[in-house]
C-alpha cells in the first residue's frame, strides 16, 4: 500500500512554507540541542495537538502522548516504562521548568474506562490494563466544578491523578521542592477551543483569560 498521498502533499507544503522560513531555527536546534520550555503530557487523540494549541515554535515543547494523557505511579518493577522514561529524560536531562498534564473533552480513553471499568481487564487487552491506572481516582475528592457531567468529572480526575503520580517520582518532587519545577493541569475543549487550567486548591478548572 502506497504512502498516504495527503501526507506526502502535506510534507511538500511544509518544506515549501516552513522549512525555508525556519531554517535558521532548525540549524540551531540541530547544532545546540533542545531546551524546551515545558514537558506536555497529552492524549494521543488526533484532535488534540499541543504544538498547535500553544502556538509553539519548533523545540519549545517536549511532548509525551499516550491514551488519556495518564501518568503511571512510579515503580521499578517490570521492563517497559515508556511514559516514565520520557518524564525522567525531560526532567533530569533537559531540566524543563514546567510539566503540564493536558487533558481534553470527549476523550475516548476515558469513555472506554467508564464503560468497561467493572469488566475483566483481560477481556479488553492493552487499553483496559493501561486505563486501570484510573482506578486510584476513586480515592480523590470529587471535582468542585458545578454542572460537570460524569465524563468531564473523570477527565478532570485523570488530570489530578496524573499530577499526584508525577509527585511520586522522587527526582521530580525534589526539583519541585527546590523551586526548579512547576506542575500544571490543563483541559482543552475540542468543540470550543477553550483551554482551562486546574486550580488544585479549589479543585476546579478556570478558563485561560478568566483568572
Amino acid at each position: 500500500m502506497a504512502f498516504p498521498r495527503s501526507l506526502s502533499e502535506g510534507y511538500r507544503r511544509y518544506r515549501r512554507d516552513h522549512c525555508v522560513e525556519d531554517r535558521g531555527r532548525f540549524e540551531q536546534l540541530a547544532s545546540l540541542g533542545q531546551a524546551p520550555t515545558a514537558l506536555v503530557i497529552a492524549c494521543c487523540d488526533a484532535r488534540v495537538q499541543p504544538q498547535t494549541i500553544f502556538d509553539a515554535e519548533p523545540g519549545a515543547l517536549f511532548v509525551i502522548r499516550n491514551v488519556a494523557n495518564l501518568v503511571p505511579p512510579f515503580e521499578e518493577s517490570g521492563r517497559y516504562h515508556g511514559t516514565s522514561a520520557a518524564i525522567e529524560y525531560a526532567v533530569l536531562h533537559l531540566k524543563v521548568p514546567h510539566v503540564i498534564v493536558l487533558g481534553h473533552s470527549h476523550c475516548g480513553g476515558i469513555a472506554a474506562y467508564r464503560e468497561n471499568r467493572h469488566k475483566d481487564a483481560a477481556e479488553n487487552g492493552f487499553i483496559s490494563e493501561w486505563m486501570s491506572i484510573l482506578d486510584a481516582a476513586e480515592e480523590l475528592p470529587e471535582t468542585a466544578e458545578a454542572g460537570a457531567d460524569d465524563q468531564r468529572k473523570m477527565e478532570i480526575a485523570g488530570i489530578r491523578l496524573s499530577l499526584a503520580n508525577l509527585r511520586s517520582f522522587r527526582p521530580l518532587s525534589e526539583r519541585a521542592a527546590e523551586g526548579c519545577l512547576s506542575l500544571h493541569g490543563a483541559h482543552y475543549d475540542i468543540a470550543t477551543g477553550t483551554l482551562s487550567v486546574l486550580d488544585e486548591t479549589g479543585n476546579r478548572l478556570v478558563a485561560v483569560g478568566e483568572a
